[in-house]
């Protein structure tokens, strides 16, 4: 890296809004909530194809619980002020 380079870049990451586990976590749910909110329309693609929709619908009722957990979780971590 170029000396303008290393003092364009030196400063990133000295200000952190959260810890990386609970950045893991809010991340996490946000990743999951997309694909929450996606499997309707997933589900609405594979008409016509029975078995298809049953696996739509089993990650639909997955990514519920992972969001659920998930939610559990950024509790507890506020809950223990290490947001």
């Amino acid at each position: 890296m170029t000396l303008t380079a290393e003092k364009e870049y030196q400063h990133i990451g000295e200000t952190a809004g959260a810890t990386d586990h609970d950045f893991d976590l809010v991340h996490e749910l946000t990743r999951r909530l997309e694909t929450l909110w996606r499997c309707d329309q997933f589900i609405a693609n594979a008409s016509g194809k029975p078995e298809l929709q049953k696996f739509w619908r089993e990650i639909k009722q997955q990514e519920q619980q992972n969001v659920k957990r998930l939610k559990e979780l950024i509790c507890d971590e506020v809950k223990e002020e290490c947001f």
